[in-house]
């Protein structure tokens, strides 16, 4: 056993994500003794496992407790600790919004139909459905058409993307947008979904007419603030150290 907790912890520090299709990922999810001793050797390093079951992959995030020591220094600690500007995390929750809001409802009302036409006495535990079958992309230009000018613009809005895709959170292919391991994983879903859906952001994820008008006359920053100041910091996972971010400037220039 303590071969393959080495292992494990090892996979999920050098690349980031394991499937829970994994022999050993499932191991951890279904075996409660080899649970018990993967969260004691994380927890030994200040890391716990983050994992759910509508998510396809497990990682790891740092213990709450471990947050601060970590990441209690610096400007960034006061917006977010991946190193994103403010417009980034911006993107990322209305991406989060676009993206897993839906996915999340597609699969509760999969399960809900199959309890109604249950047969079996073990269908309740049977998986619940990920992949593209309940996650589905969506456009880059349209995305861009309705919050663009908004996040700063072109040069912004594809640097911030491609910080995005080199954390995990997005897959960026022939200008569609997908789910991408670490952005059902990393948010609080139980936190953020109830301020979209009870409307604390329901104004600027909704709005749509005059948004170029409005973007004109406003900061490039100003719809980034909006969002901020609904969500605050403390939504987005704790998985800053096992992330690099490229600099700023390489990726102005890596998606111009």
């Amino acid at each position: 056993m303590e071969h393959e907790i080495k292992t494990l912890t090892a996979r999920l520090l050098a690349h980031r994500v394991v499937p829970r299709g994994d022999a050993l990922a499932r191991k951890a999810l279904l075996d409660d003794i080899f649970r018990a001793e993967l969260d004691k050797s994380l927890a030994a390093v200040g890391l716990r496992l983050v994992e759910n079951p509508y998510a396809e992959h497990i990682a790891v995030a740092l213990l709450p407790e471990m947050t601060e020591p970590v990441f209690g220094s610096g400007d960034a600690w006061l917006n977010n600790n991946l190193g994103l500007p403010r417009d980034g995390v911006a993107l990322l929750v209305i991406l989060w919004a676009l993206i897993i809001l839906p996915k999340r409802e597609r699969q509760i009302a999969r399960v809900e139909a199959g309890k109604e036409s249950q047969s079996d006495m073990f269908g309740a535990q049977k998986p619940l459905e990920t992949g593209e079958t309940v996650s589905t992309g969506i456009s880059e230009d349209a995305l861009y058409a309705d919050f663009g000018k908004a996040l700063g613009g072109r040069t912004r809005f594809n640097a911030n993307l491609g910080r995005l895709v080199n954390l995990g959170f997005i897959v960026r292919r022939n200008r569609w947008l997908e789910e991408g391991p670490m952005l059902d994983l990393m948010i609080d879903y139980a936190q953020l979904a109830p301020r979209i859906i009870e409307g604390a952001l329901a104004d600027v994820l909704l709005r749509r007419e005059g948004r170029e008008a409005l973007a004109d006359k406003r900061a490039p920053d100003a719809m980034a603030d909006e969002i901020e100041d609904e969500i605050g910091g403390d939504d987005v996972e704790s998985a800053g150290p096992l992330f690099d971010l490229p600099p700023d400037d390489a990726a102005d220039e890596e998606t111009r």
